[in-house]
């Protein structure tokens, strides 16, 4: 799995790229990590290349989304592929995780 960075206005998006399952959920949620202590105003993960996401990676969503509620930055993702939506839809995780469409959404406003 790979995860880029970039920064759009006071948004920081996370593109997730690849299989988020148990050997990249480490790596993944100490970069969500990295990008909240640089306190974004809104940290933004772009699903739309992400494949797969295995119960340890929706962990890392979990914990990435309470240090971001810790620190006072908005935690959303995005362009969930229909198999990735259909585990956040499972799980419940889309009631605890802001999910919008696609990457125009999720940065409106933050240039």
């Amino acid at each position: 799995m790979q995860v880029t960075f970039e920064s759009v206005g006071a948004t920081t998006v996370a593109t997730a790229t690849g299989r988020l399952d148990f050997g990249a959920a480490t790596a993944f949620q100490q970069q969500l990590e990295q990008a909240i202590a640089a306190k974004p105003g809104r940290l933004v993960v772009d699903c739309a290349a992400l494949d797969y996401v295995s119960s340890a990676g929706l962990r890392s969503f979990l914990v990435a989304a309470r240090a971001s509620k810790a620190a006072g930055t908005s935690f959303l993702a995005c362009g969930l592929q229909p198999s990735v939506k259909e585990v956040f839809e499972i799980s419940g995780f889309s009631r605890i995780i802001e999910i919008l469409p696609d990457r125009a959404a999720a940065t409106a406003g933050a240039a």
